[in-house]
């Protein structure tokens, strides 16, 4: 036995059809297979984006900084510890540390890898131009290999002052 009252035929009165809509209670059991399987993988499109767009779980990566220590220096050849850190303040050990030339200048590229404590060491012989007073020393990680760690925003330069 069929119930023709939830059936529209071809002929039948578009209020019609929204009347036994309305009269429906069976809630998503009523509604066509297309809708519910364009409903549902909607909504896990979107879990998927919102995933993407806050960084949450898997998909999540994690922003490195580089506090240089000591952080103002003068012209001339000295050691500087660069501590690289993630966001609450751990340190990451196997980042490469890279310290290269800004406004002040470098004999090349120094490059070095953090220890344990997240410290990686390097001797740098910044110079200025005579007409300079202050130049800068640009500092990037290369975060480990295979971490979930990026460096995608500026980091802490070292400021080389003539004294």
């Amino acid at each position: 036995m069929v119930d023709s009252d939830r059936f529209r035929l071809p002929c039948s009165p578009p209020g019609l059809a929204l009347a036994r809509f309305r009269r429906d209670d069976r809630a998503i059991e009523g509604l066509p297979v297309r809708l519910v399987v364009a409903l549902v993988v909607g909504v896990a499109s979107l879990g998927v984006m919102l995933n993407m767009l806050t960084g949450v779980e898997g998909l999540a990566v994690t922003e490195l900084d580089v506090r240089p220590e000591p952080d103002v220096v003068a012209p001339g050849e000295q050691a500087i510890d660069l501590v690289v850190v993630d966001p609450d303040g751990d340190p990451v050990p196997g980042a490469t540390v890279v310290v290269k030339s800004g406004g002040a200048s470098l004999d090349g590229v120094v490059t070095a890898e953090t220890d344990d404590r997240g410290v990686a060491s390097v001797t740098v012989a910044p110079s200025l131009l005579p007409h300079q007073e202050e130049g800068t020393l640009v500092v990037s990680v290369k975060p480990p290999a295979g971490s979930q760690y990026v460096d995608r925003r500026g980091n802490t330069e070292i400021l080389v002052v003539r004294s």
